[in-house]
Order: C-alpha cells, then structure tokens, then sequence
C-alpha cells in the first residue's frame, strides 16, 4: 500500500495510512499472504517527527521523502511532471507519462 502526499509529512498521515493497511488487511489479505506493508512518500518530513510517530505504529510501516528535481533524468522521464501531478490531483484524475 503506498500513499503519496505532496506536502509534509504529518503524523496524521501515518493514522491515515495505518487505517488503509488494516482495511487491505481485513479485507483483502488472505491466509498465506503476508502482512500489507504501508509506504508513505512526502515532499518532506522532519525525521524526529517522523521517528515519534512511528514508535506508537504496530503496522509495518515506512516513511520517505521524495524531491523530483534530485532523480536521475531517465527516472524522471517515467514519472509525471510535478505540474502534471499537482493538475491531476485537482481534477481528480491520474495522466500517465508521455512515453518517448
């Protein structure tokens, strides 16, 4: 399960998260599956947030930070430009990369 948030991280995301990880879970995970692994990717956190937030977690969870400008060109090139992204999220809808 990943959750991708543009802005900071905050710990109420975590909340959100852990609530979809248990729903996959509870809903979906079948006996000789393993635990849903929660991935949560921000523009930025701050790591003692971060670390204080997830100490009170029981869900396998992961928190990460991401800056586009940073990756390499040809991973950048698969990914949607941050204006397409920001365009997406306010019309609600998800544009897939050009491909070149």
């Amino acid at each position: 399960m990943v959750e991708l948030k543009s802005k900071r991280f905050r710990p109420e995301h975590l909340g959100q998260l852990n609530f979809y990880v248990a729903a996959v879970d509870g809903m979906l995970r079948l006996p000789h599956h393993a635990p849903t692994v929660g991935i949560l990717v921000c523009g930025s956190k701050n790591d003692q947030t971060v670390r204080y937030a997830l100490d009170a977690s029981a869900a396998p969870v992961a928190v990460a930070a991401y800056t586009y400008d940073t990756l390499p060109a040809e991973e950048r090139a698969a990914l949607p430009s941050p204006e397409a992204i920001t365009a997406a999220l306010d019309q609600g809808t998800v544009a897939a990369p050009a491909d070149s």
